[in-house]
């Protein structure tokens, strides 16, 4: 029997180990969720991958708090390549569950689509691993390591803090992040960029209290009308960034996000713009882009005719690679001390600072990933950017600079990850788990 059919044999299991998965509320907050919970799905996964030949398959604490799956498979050859697998199995909240059309933590089939947090986002991940192992059996050549984190959705750090100083155990040719995924259903991608980030809160003083607006207003500098006009500086009228010191003209080369589909992917009501000069794959992946995450400010209900004596702003930048993290936090911090109009009190605080990532991809494990590709779905591979960041690829890449990193995954657009009514596609699974068994086969063919 061929690869193909085998996967395609496992697949009634493969729902079946997902729906338990699932079940599982493992999201690693335990001002959420009880820590037992991620203990519970950390154990699920260990055990699989023990019963894979994961013979020393354990638990590793990590500085959060957090349990990271670990373990190896040597193969008969010492000399042979290794690869490292990766995943998460912890899950975001599942937010408003009155917006889910089924229970976040219960797999449901719903137009032939399996819905549940983590369904995607990455418990979709891990069970193609098992699937794709289960279907190679055990004549592999090619000596493995696993490691299967439990707080990535936190952003705590637990694993990047544990990588450099346990380099040997994770040590590796090839590392497959399995947290990604494709451009479509049916369209077989890796990812190759991206962005970092800059967190920061502005906050703004002009009065030492509340006054009268009837009485001081028009003379009386107003906190929240300073925050909204330095806000405003930070893009044009046509939604470019436009933080002084950052390049917003750059240009995206690899797969283009036709802007139809963006609009469905992004539920843009009718009517609205899409930002930017650019094409969204340049917007999306090639320029900086600032968000406003929230404001502290008095609301609407309970509100007074007072002018604001001070306002606060969180901001969230995105930069693409060849972008220096500490130089765009200056940029965004001088831009808006200098925005801030008529001398009002300006103090910016740094919550985060990451950096961008941009993979090396004319090694002969990207050779590998693109022949298998193209076998198992039929259509050539393409690459993508993601506009999120994962910091633990440039901890692996900084840790491991001559191992190949390929980015890839179950994950799609309509799969909504981190949002209500997450959702895989079981055809991207086994398609996804024939490439990883195909692209092992490969890689240790050509390697052997």
């Amino acid at each position: 029997m061929d690869l193909r059919s085998r996967v395609h044999d496992l697949m009634p299991g493969v729902r079946d180990e997902l729906a338990e998965l699932v079940a599982i509320p493992s999201v690693a907050d335990p001002r959420q969720y009880p820590p037992e919970e991620c203990e519970r799905a950390a154990q699920w996964v260990l055990g699989r991958f023990a019963g894979l030949g994961f013979t020393d398959a354990h638990l590793e604490k990590t500085a959060d708090g957090s349990n990271a799956v670990v373990g190896s498979r040597p193969c008969s050859d010492p000399a042979a390549p290794t690869v490292l697998l990766y995943a998460h199995y912890d899950v975001q909240p599942p937010l408003d569950e009155e917006a889910w059309r089924t229970a976040p933590f219960e797999l449901t089939e719903v137009d032939g689509r399996w819905y549940g947090r983590g369904a995607c986002d990455c418990k979709g991940n891990i069970l193609m691993h098992l699937t794709a192992l289960r279907a190679l059996g055990d004549s592999l050549q090619l000596n493995l390591k696993l490691v299967v984190e439990g707080s990535e959705e936190q952003g705590t750090g637990g694993l990047e803090a544990f990588v450099p100083t346990h380099a040997d155990l994770l040590r590796a040719d090839v590392i497959l992040v399995c947290d990604t995924g494709n451009a479509a259903v049916g369209r077989p991608a890796v990812t190759v960029s991206l962005r970092g980030m800059v967190n920061v809160v502005v906050r703004v003083e002009a009065l030492e209290s509340e006054l009268h607006s009837g009485m001081f207003g028009g003379a009386a500098p107003d906190a929240l009308a300073a925050l909204v006009s330095m806000l405003a500086s930070l893009r044009d009228s046509r939604g470019n960034t436009t933080i002084r010191g950052l390049d917003s003209t750059q240009t995206w080369s690899g797969e283009p996000y036709p802007p139809e589909q963006f609009r469905a992917d992004a539920g843009v009501v009718e009517g609205a713009s899409l930002l930017g000069d650019g094409s969204v794959s340049d917007m999306l992946w090639a320029r900086p882009a600032v968000t406003i995450l929230g404001i502290d400010c008095a609301p609407v209900v309970g509100s007074a005719s007072a002018i604001t004596p001070h306002a606060a702003a969180r901001l969230n930048l995105r930069i693409p690679p060849g972008m220096d993290p500490e130089a765009a936090r200056a940029a965004l911090v001088n831009h808006l001390t200098a925005a801030a109009p008529w001398g009002v009190r300006v103090h910016v605080e740094t919550e985060a600072v990451g950096s961008p990532f941009l993979a090396a991809t004319d090694g002969p494990a990207y050779t590998a990933i693109a022949a298998a590709m193209l076998e198992s779905y039929g259509v050539p591979m393409t690459t993508l950017g993601q506009g999120g960041s994962i910091p633990l690829c440039n901890v692996f890449a900084d840790t491991y600079p001559e191992a190949e990193l390929i980015l890839m995954g179950v994950e799609e657009p309509m799969g909504l990850i981190h949002a209500p009514n997450e959702s895989v596609d079981p055809r991207e699974i086994e398609a996804m788990a024939l490439t990883e068994a195909l692209f092992l086969q490969r890689y240790a063919s050509a390697r052997g």
